[in-house]
């Protein structure tokens, strides 16, 4: 369960993974600030389920992230867990991709890391809080990837951040950590997910939301006190 007075913040949480986890944490008893980019249907979801406790901001933009962090904090006065779900994703070979393509997927998933986890760090170490950020499965190995090396690409980047965040914040009592997630279908997943044959192929099948916010937990939990600089493999199998 959470304690009471934790405060999460959880980005691009409009949809998807991030959405799961934002409601997991609140319905174990976190305040959860949620987090979109842009104005549509799923905005004003989120906005009419977490009323004031969510925001717009664009997390490659440094300000962006330095007054979503103040915004937080002048709303709860704390900030306990950051979760960073945000991370386009491209699949294809490196052939057909373009350096468009490969700066796109460094950008959203270890710059906008960088700078929202900087906006956070001393609010985090106020709080001697946890930190969580998304990978994807079979980082550890550095395997070579047909169909998504340059997202892997920059996950492998944004792991070494991680670890490197780990270290630093341990003399603070932060803990850092990613979790990486298999076939996890949902309505805002790619196609890559949904594909039947890919799901066959991992030992456990395909995966829920649900699975990932679990684990999400207990990274922001006293169980995993010590607990830091680890990637969580949430993926039934796949790519052993």
């Amino acid at each position: 369960m959470g304690a009471e007075g934790v405060v999460s913040l959880v980005t691009g949480s409009a949809r998807g993974l991030g959405l799961a986890v934002a409601r997991h944490l609140r319905a174990r008893g976190d305040r959860v600030h949620a987090v979109y980019r842009s104005d549509n249907a799923r905005a004003d979801a989120l906005r009419a389920e977490f009323g004031p406790a969510a925001h717009r901001a664009d997390l490659l933009v440094p300000d962006d992230a330095e007054r979503l962090v103040a915004e937080v904090l002048e709303r709860e006065g704390r900030l306990d867990h950051l979760v960073h779900c945000v991370g386009e994703y491209v699949s294809g070979p490196l052939a057909d991709l373009s350096h468009a393509d490969l700066v796109r997927m460094w950008r959203s998933n270890a710059e906008s890391s960088f700078l929202i986890f900087s906006a956070a760090r001393p609010a985090l170490r106020a709080a001697r809080g946890r930190a969580v950020f998304f990978g994807t499965s079979g980082l550890n190995g550095l395997r070579g990837r047909r169909e998504t090396a340059a997202y892997a690409a920059a996950k492998s980047a944004l792991l070494v951040l991680v670890r490197g965040f780990a270290i630093e914040e341990a003399p603070h009592g932060v803990t850092v950590n990613m979790v990486s997630p298999g076939l996890i279908p949902h309505d805002a997943a790619h196609s890559d997910t949904h594909d039947s044959e890919r799901q066959e192929r991992s030992p456990m099948g395909a995966g829920r939301p649900e699975d990932i916010a679990r684990a999400v937990a207990f990274l922001c939990s006293s169980d995993a006190a010590h607990t830091t600089g680890t990637d969580l493999l949430v993926t039934g199998g796949w790519m052993l």
